[in-house]
């Protein structure tokens, strides 16, 4: 009888001692799932904030490449001091609204030889890419990876950026005058490019966004003649990816508006619309347009961007 009452004895007590490892069990999970839910990390966002690129922002920058003040006035001067300057001129072109700076580096690069691989262009460096991007940061700016291809594929040349274009604040820029094929050689013959070989691309970098979680991703494409994009119907909206068209063309300020209205009546209406200037060779035409010649062209820019 003894032990009988001893072990009635011990049995609440064992419920007691059950029941406060439960509520610390429960308390401990509580406040982890409390503390996952205060520090979860907020989705990435553009530089100057959001997720989503127009309408609030007109996209305004330079293109080059370090030390070549052929490919573009970016690549000449202090970078930081171009960056400023790209935000004192911007100004003149936000109108309603707000000004994101874009920095176009070519990350591809043409040539006129085939160079080691028979492909006609060269890939520019890790560290030049990355010390861009840092100036990017800096001023709160896109940085955008053009692409001249020669003979490569433009897909092969984008996927190779794809340790880049992760990153919420890099975007693409496309020059298919510069992609050849067969026996062509760049620079001797207009590149050309299809609306199935832009869509491809874009099918890839929409996965590339939903897959990471980042904003909205700038995939632009240049064109100066209206022969350089064919079928361009089959380019069609997606996710995540804002199509922008770049008309380049090079002149006075009534034929590069000829130019512009030209490519603009063929560009499909979901394709927002850009204007490229060149500091040296518009200028051997006649005046540089004025940003209020820029703004009036109709429809109006979204993206401008001097050579």
């Amino acid at each position: 009888m003894t032990t009988t009452r001893y072990r009635w004895q011990l049995q609440p007590r064992f419920f007691v001692i059950l029941g406060v490892l439960v509520a610390l069990i429960l308390g401990i999970w509580g406040v982890s799932a409390l503390v996952g839910v205060v520090t979860a990390p907020r989705p990435a966002e553009l530089p100057r904030g959001g997720r989503t690129i127009f309408p609030e922002y007109r996209l305004y920058g330079y293109s080059g490449y370090p030390g070549s003040s052929a490919l573009g006035r970016l690549g000449t001067g202090d970078l930081d001091e171009r960056m400023t300057e790209i935000e004192q001129t911007g100004a003149d072109y936000v109108g309603d609204r707000e000004l994101l700076p874009v920095m176009e580096l070519i990350a591809v690069t043409v040539h006129g030889t085939p160079q080691a691989d028979g492909l006609y262009r060269t890939r520019t460096s890790d560290e030049i890419i990355q010390s861009w991007l840092d100036a990017a940061r800096r001023h709160e700016a896109l940085l955008l990876l053009n692409i001249q291809p020669g003979r490569a594929s433009m897909l092969d040349e984008v996927k190779h950026l794809e340790k880049w274009l992760v990153e919420p604040d890099v975007g693409l820029a496309l020059d298919p005058e510069w992609a050849v094929s067969g026996d062509e050689i760049p620079g001797r013959v207009f590149g050309h490019t299809t609306g199935a070989e832009l869509n491809e691309i874009a099918d890839w970098t929409a996965a590339l966004v939903a897959e990471h979680d980042l904003p909205e991703k700038v995939l632009l494409y240049h064109q100066l003649h209206e022969n350089i994009v064919s079928d361009e119907a089959a380019l069609v909206p997606h996710e995540g990816v804002v199509l922008i068209k770049s008309i380049d063309g090079i002149g006075t300020p009534r034929a590069k508006t000829n130019t512009y209205e030209r490519i603009v009546a063929t560009t499909p209406e979901y394709v927002h619309l850009g204007f490229k200037l060149f500091f040296e060779e518009d200028a051997r035409h006649g005046p540089l347009m004025t940003a209020e010649e820029v703004m009036a062209l109709t429809p109006q820019p979204e993206y401008v961007l001097w050579e």
